[in-house]
């Protein structure tokens, strides 16, 4: 929102939230209509292609917005090294209003305009006109607009909305109130209509031209350098006919500098051209070497995750995650993309924060949760961790984190077998079973004497329960053969406490992997139940009962870059085990916490709220 909003600031169809599509389906059910009655040969193919036309410019602006993030992930290129939050996210999830905008007004020419009906598919002359038009008007008119729209009247009514984006996405490029973006149609309208009223209008040539000014605008607010210099040594004019992202990016940094569209000639001609344009073009293209202290290993896990990981849909991962029905419909790209993950050979970058002085990333193993579980799975997976693993370690980081699967007992023994291959790796390998141990113990309601564990018994889970019963709260289990697993991992001074039981009495639920649902089902009404798993439970009961989140902690605002959801956890909160690692980075421990090892609770959870983490309860 601009800092005082002007007239006509808001989307006329802001309210109808996903609704606004309906708009353009009259005329594609018209569309449609005229070819089942007329035949295709006979209808308007013009007309027709508009529509097709916009999804490709969705689909076209969907991999700007992947590819973007994923280079600004691993920050070589990054021009702006700074970090998006959820705030601009919000604000950029109407990017697409743009398109719809631009499909009425195509629409309506289409139906309206003398000349707009039936084009030939292509012309050349048309085209030419279009670029004669686009290079002189268009720019011109353009930037003298722009200008004006830094003028403080406008700016604080109109323009500083886009500008409230410093660090750009390309969808930033169409994020602009109601009024100025109409303004922006008109003006990109100017060659097309030349062309229709010209009679040399072409459908191939329209599409090229919006295309265009599509490609250019997510280019340059992509926050990452990826013109070559041999572009410009080849055909030095062509500085001055094509703008860089390092260029546009520094009319977001420094306002009042770099004003043309996409032809950076007008700002050589009224010298309004940064001063350190070229100088940062240069920076930007060498790139600077990627640096990290902390890596978090994660995997993908069902089929619609790929959606949801910050490179995929950003409204989508903005949120936590749910499985929604129109997700569902796309399992042709869903099961093309896991074919694709499957066959990558190394994990990849899906997020980097910065804590203080701390450098963290994300890889994903290219595996989804299903994988895990198939036994001729297992050697494969492991050799993509261990890669990971020797990777982080010859990049310098101090600590790499084993999170959901990646630190399984059943495939590595919670880490263990990488630290026996490797008996000097450099790298701290953190399971995070302290802090995860310890959120649980934290997360039962004061004055609790008795609770009940249930599912299978992972190392949190015996950790969790040796910690409550030196406590003396008493551990109940209903299952004999985990009961007699678990009595030995339980101190003997503290082993009274650990019970077992066929009646299921206890108020507070401490649930993990493995709960079946007739078992869920023997909790009273009002039961808390608190997981200790990775996962969250399969089903959740609709009575009086509630249920705490899995492991995990509420962020510090120094932890910065954070504008998607770590799976199915609210904003700003992330797992105890992907914490874990932070903390040990910075706490500079020497020891490993893997296989058996667990270290110190209550000094991991000292350490945890020292640094501004915080239970999710207090947020």
């Amino acid at each position: 929102m601009a800092t005082y909003p002007g007239l006509f600031t808001e989307w006329p169809w802001k309210n109808l939230g996903n609704f606004k599509y309906l708009l353009v389906a009259p005329w594609v059910a018209h569309g449609g209509y005229l070819a089942a009655t007329k035949g295709w040969r006979a209808a308007d193919v013009g007309y027709l292609a508009i529509f097709p036309s916009l999804l490709l410019r969705m689909f076209h602006n969907q991999v700007w917005i992947t590819i973007s993030r994923v280079q600004n992930a691993r920050s070589r290129r990054q021009i702006v090294d700074r970090g998006i939050e959820f705030e601009q996210v919000d604000r950029e999830r109407n990017w697409d209003d743009q398109i719809l905008l631009s499909g009425i007004l195509l629409y309506l020419g289409a139906l309206y305009m003398p000349g707009g009906q039936h084009l030939p598919l292509w012309r050349a002359d048309g085209a030419v006109l279009i670029a004669l038009l686009h290079a002189g008007p268009v720019e011109f008119l353009y930037y003298w607009f722009h200008r004006a729209l830094h003028h403080h009247f406008l700016y604080t009514r109109y323009h500083s909305h886009h500008h409230s984006s410093i660090v750009t996405e390309p969808i930033t490029s169409v994020i602009h109130p109601f009024a100025e973006l109409v303004a922006y149609e008109l003006l990109f309208a100017i060659p097309l209509i030349a062309c229709t009223l010209t009679g040399s209008a072409s459908i191939l040539a329209f599409e090229i031209y919006v295309l265009y000014i599509d490609f250019m605008n997510n280019m340059g607010h992509c926050n990452f350098e990826l013109v070559p210099n041999w572009l410009f040594k080849w055909f030095p004019p062509l500085k001055y006919l094509m703008y860089t992202p390092s260029f546009h990016s520094l009319h977001h940094t420094q306002f009042r500098t770099n004003y043309s569209l996409f032809m950076p000639f007008y700002d050589y001609i009224y010298n309004t051209m940064d001063k350190s344009s070229d100088t940062l073009y240069e920076k930007s293209l060498k790139g600077k070497e990627e640096t990290v202290d902390v890596v978090h290993l994660t995997h993908l896990t069902s089929l619609q995750s790929i959606y949801h990981m910050r490179p995929g849909f950003a409204e989508y991962a903005s949120k936590p995650y749910v499985s929604k029905w129109y997700m569902r419909m796309m399992w042709p790209v869903s099961w093309l993309s896991m074919v694709l993950t499957w066959t990558y050979g190394s994990s990849f970058t899906v997020e980097r924060n910065v804590m203080k002085k701390l450098k963290m990333k994300s890889w994903a193993i290219p595996r989804y949760s299903f994988h895990y579980g198939l036994t001729w799975e297992k050697e494969a997976i492991n050799n993509l961790i261990e890669k990971a693993i020797c990777e982080a370690d010859k990049k310098g980081a101090k600590v790499v984190s084993l999170g959901l699967l990646n630190q399984a007992h059943n495939l590595n023994g919670n880490g263990e077998l990488y630290l026996r291959k490797h008996p000097k790796l450099g790298v701290r390998l953190v399971d995070g079973t302290s802090l995860a141990a310890a959120v649980v113990v934290n997360s039962i309601p004061q004055g609790t004497d008795q609770v009940l564990l249930a599912g299978n018994i992972s190392k949190v889970a015996r950790a969790v329960a040796a910690a409550l019963c030196k406590k003396n709260v008493k551990v109940v289990m209903t299952n004999k053969q985990d009961y007699h697993f678990l009595k030995p991992n339980v101190p003997e001074d503290a082993a009274v406490n650990l019970l077992f039981s066929k009646t299921a009495t206890a108020k507070v639920w401490l649930i993990g992997e493995g709960l079946d649902a007739s078992e869920h089902f023997k909790a009273q009404k009002g039961t808390h139940f608190i997981p200790y798993s990775h996962f969250p439970p399969r089903m959740v009961r609709k009575d009086s009962c509630t249920y705490s989140t899995t492991p995990a902690m509420a962020v510090p605002k120094t932890l910065q870059n954070v504008h998607s959801c770590e799976n199915w956890l609210p904003r700003r909160v992330m797992s105890a085990w992907r914490i874990a690692g932070m903390v040990h980075a910075l706490e500079g421990w020497d020891e490993h916490e893997c296989g058996d090892i667990v270290l110190d609770m209550e000094k991991v959870w000292s350490a945890a709220l020292l640094h501004d983490f915080r239970p999710v309860a207090q947020v």
